[in-house]
């Protein structure tokens, strides 16, 4: 009898124990401190990268009138706020950058006062792109060298 009671015992200590040690475990996980999750943040365009997206979508428009032969319309005056659009960066906004816009700009002019040599002039155009892209942002130049017309 002696024995049972020892046995009997022994287990509730045991028992007693674990059951110790799970309440310490699950406190110290309450107590660890949370993570802080990070806010997914939407990444929102420049009005400057907004306006290049749309002139290479019109340019991509024009690229196929001037290789069709068909009319080519009027110069989109949308284009003249690279001049003014807000840069992601505005310290890029600089002289150099002004010079390859006017550059971009004479060149998309003379697609539409000079027609018959319109192939040259968008050509001219996209090289002003790249030029920029060359030293501002580098990213975009595969993309915008698919637009010289062959």
């Amino acid at each position: 009898m002696k024995q049972f009671v020892f046995l009997l015992v022994t287990v509730l200590l045991f028992s007693c124990d674990k059951k110790k040690e799970q309440e310490e475990q699950v406190e110290v996980q309450a107590e660890a401190p949370k993570k802080e999750e990070k806010q997914f943040e939407m990444y929102e365009m420049s009005e400057m990268a907004a306006l290049m997206e749309q002139m290479y979508v019109d340019n991509q428009r024009l690229k196929e009138r001037i290789k069709s032969g068909d009319t080519i319309g009027q110069f989109p005056s949308h284009f003249m706020k690279i001049h003014s659009a807000v840069m992601t960066d505005k310290q890029e906004n600089d002289a150099f950058f002004k010079e390859q816009a006017a550059k971009f700009i004479k060149a998309q002019e003379m697609i539409y006062k000079d027609p018959k040599n319109a192939k040259e002039h968008f050509n001219t155009g996209v090289d002003a792109c790249i030029k920029c892209h060359e030293v501002k942002c580098s990213g975009p130049i595969p993309r915008i060298k698919k637009l010289y017309i062959q």
